[in-house]
C-alpha cells in the first residue's frame, strides 16, 4: 500500500523533472533515466518510455526523431503547455516544501 502512494507521488516529482530539463535542451529516454537515477530514482526504459508518451499525448512534450549513428532517437522538448504546467507546479512546490521543511 505504502509503495503504491509513494509510486504515486514520485510520478509527478519525474514528470516535473522531465518538465524541467525538456525545458533546457531536448532529452532522450536513455539520457532520462541516467538523469533521474542520479537523483535516486530507479526507473526503467519501459516505465519512462510511457510516461514521455503520455505527456505527450497531454501536449506537455513534443517529439522530434533524429538519426544518430544510423539509428532514430526520439528527443523531446517542452512545449509552451508544458512549460507554463512546470511552471505552476514549482510554484505549488516551493509552497509544499517551505511548509512542510521542518
Amino acid at each position: 500500500m505504502e509503495d503504491k502512494i509513494l509510486r504515486k507521488l514520485f510520478l509527478g516529482f519525474i514528470q516535473i523533472h522531465i518538465l524541467h530539463h525538456a525545458k533546457e535542451h531536448p532529452v532522450f529516454g536513455a539520457w532520462m533515466v541516467e538523469e533521474l537515477k542520479e537523483h535516486g530514482y530507479s526507473i526503467s526504459s519501459g516505465t519512462l518510455y510511457p510516461i514521455l508518451h503520455s505527456m505527450e499525448s497531454d501536449g506537455l512534450l513534443l517529439q522530434e526523431k533524429k538519426n544518430v549513428d544510423g539509428r532514430i532517437r526520439k528527443y523531446y522538448t517542452a512545449t509552451e503547455k508544458g512549460i507554463t504546467v512546470l511552471e505552476e507546479a514549482r510554484k505549488k512546490a516551493y509552497e509544499l516544501f517551505k511548509e512542510i521543511k521542518d
